[in-house]
């Protein structure tokens, strides 16, 4: 199966059922899928070739989506792209991807100039939701044959479905090639860990061109609804699940804290929620259990990655307690699913006994063809026949897996390795800490210092002595950090997540190394 036709048997089976919904009204799968023949037929007309790459730089929006369905049923690879990226990172994974065709939002029309002047390799620029400077044409204008689009690929498991990109976090952002038989057991796993006990809502709050885009294609499968919201905003959020009565949707640990801050939350209807799903990140466990007791016992803890995407694990929302009604696991990111064989590895391609810790190595049909036109890459994260995760962590005897940190990220303080993500979770604990980044900077005779970068809660009071002290408690002096910093605001990657490298790199810029 293709993409495409995990959408088309949503249409058989719910076409009259609301498909996209947003703030501009609701779109039946029926008038989704006639738009999407529009589109499709409209790239053919043009000279899309079969198996051409095509991205769509815009956000969260309902018409997005619907030029995503065109691109697949065109049979045309979609290619992630990230609006909230600089230009010339989009520049360079543009040329990188071989894009031919390129959808532009009114939002990010400033960038049509020089993505001209830096992509010559895209043929055609197409205005997205209204008249942009510089593209071609405007989708409305041409989009006007509905008829049906004929298949003209086999869909073979093998065959390239889309490209998505790494964050970038480890050098530069490489392709990631993600396959038919990818897609397919990414919609299985998903099924299988969480099942739905009606057709889902899901609402898309975080960046659809991250995790929240797929997981909302791939609910389209089972008929279920998508919610489109252009941006997370808490109130925005908690409205949302009232009124539509949604019932799933994928946040990172950051929004969820937002969420749980946001006033009144208590006070809301979220009866009909059956998962949130979060990832991309350690969740301090305080915040955890303030979520299962604010939100209800819906959240779904899961593990993967650009190249294994989103569920090589998972802990379902009923695995979270113990009889006793505290966390069962407390910090795992679940068992491996159904499809996905996992291990825990050394440096020499040996696979570990439980409790010991070495890096995450994956197997199975999630794991991604490998990265475009790099096949040294490629090459480096298959080794011993395995994926190479790069993240650290430790499985126990019951099967349960534990990210520690990135590899990269371990501080080498004085002989003993410590893993930021464990600090940071004992500082998330503090009541007046709301985000931190931990990091190692240099130090002449421990080598390396844990320092710690906190944003604060609010008005809470804020006092770097006494957040040490409650570290020291939790995690002893050797871990705990020896400074702690106060920040507005700390840097963040484009999807999101705290940017540890750029927190670090001032200190290291000078040091002649990187560790």
């Amino acid at each position: 199966m293709r993409m495409i036709d995990f959408f088309d048997r949503g249409l058989r089976i719910a076409a009259g059922r609301p498909c996209l919904v947003s703030g501009e009204g609701t779109r039946t799968y029926r008038e989704v899928g006639e738009r999407s023949r529009r589109i499709a037929n409209m790239l053919i007309a043009d000279g899309f070739a079969p198996g051409a790459h095509a991205a769509v730089l815009s956000g969260n929006a309902v018409i997005a989506f619907e030029a995503i369905l065109g691109i697949l049923r065109a049979d045309g690879v979609w290619a992630m792209a990230n609006h909230r990226a600089g230009v010339m990172e989009n520049a360079y994974l543009f040329d990188l991807l071989d894009i031919d065709t390129l959808f532009v939002a009114q939002e990010v029309a400033d960038r049509v100039p020089v993505l001209r002047r830096e992509c010559p390799r895209i043929r055609r620029f197409i205005a997205l939701d209204g008249p942009v400077d510089g593209c071609d044409f405007e989708l409305a204008e041409r989009a006007l044959d509905a008829s049906e689009v004929p298949q003209r690929r086999a869909g073979l498991p093998d065959e390239l479905a889309f490209l998505a990109n790494t964050g970038g976090t480890t050098g530069r952002s490489k392709g990631v090639m993600l396959s038919n038989g990818n897609w397919q057991a990414l919609v299985a796993s998903l099924v299988a860990s969480m099942p739905m006990k009606v057709p889902p809502v899901n609402c898309v709050a975080a960046p659809m061109t991250h995790a929240a885009g797929p997981l909302a294609l791939a609910s389209m499968a089972l008929g279920g609804t998508v919610v489109v919201l252009p941006q997370f905003d808490p109130g925005a959020v908690l409205d949302a699940i009232e009124r539509h009565k949604v019932t799933y949707m994928f946040l990172p640990p950051t929004a969820v804290y937002m969420l749980l801050d946001h006033p009144g939350v208590e006070r809301r209807d979220l009866s009909s929620l059956e998962y949130i799903s979060y990832a991309g990140a350690p969740m301090a466990l305080e915040r955890l259990k303030q979520a299962i007791r604010v939100l209800g016992p819906v959240m779904n803890a899961s593990f993967g990655q650009t190249e294994a995407p989103m569920c090589v694990t998972a802990m379902p929302p009923h695995e979270h307690l113990g009889p006793d009604g505290e966390l069962a696991h407390p910090g795992s990111c679940g068992r491996p699913n159904l499809l996905s064989i996992v291990e825990i590895m050394d440096d020499g391609g040996n696979i570990l006994p439980s409790g010991e810790r070495g890096e995450i190595v994956v197997r199975g049909p999630l794991v991604m063809k490998g990265y475009y036109k790099n096949p040294e890459a490629t090459e480096e994260v298959s080794r011993f026949g395995w994926h190479h995760t790069g993240d650290i962590g430790i499985r126990d005897e019951d099967g349960w897996f534990y990210v520690v940190d990135r590899k990269k990220d371990m501080i080498i303080s004085g002989g003993f390795n410590i893993y930021p993500a464990e600090v940071e979770d004992a500082l998330l604990a503090h009541p007046a800490v709301a985000q931190c980044a931990v990091i190692g900077v240099p130090h002449q005779k421990w080598g390396e210092e844990v320092i710690a970068f906190v944003e604060t809660r609010g008005d809470a009071e804020f006092d770097a002595a006494a957040v040490i002290a409650f570290a020291k408690e939790r995690i002893g002096p050797i871990k705990a950090p020896k400074r702690v910093e106060r920040v507005e605001a700390l840097p963040r990657t484009n999807a999101g997540k705290i940017s540890r490298a750029e927190v670090r790199k001032p200190f290291w810029e000078g040091a002649g190394r990187a560790i």
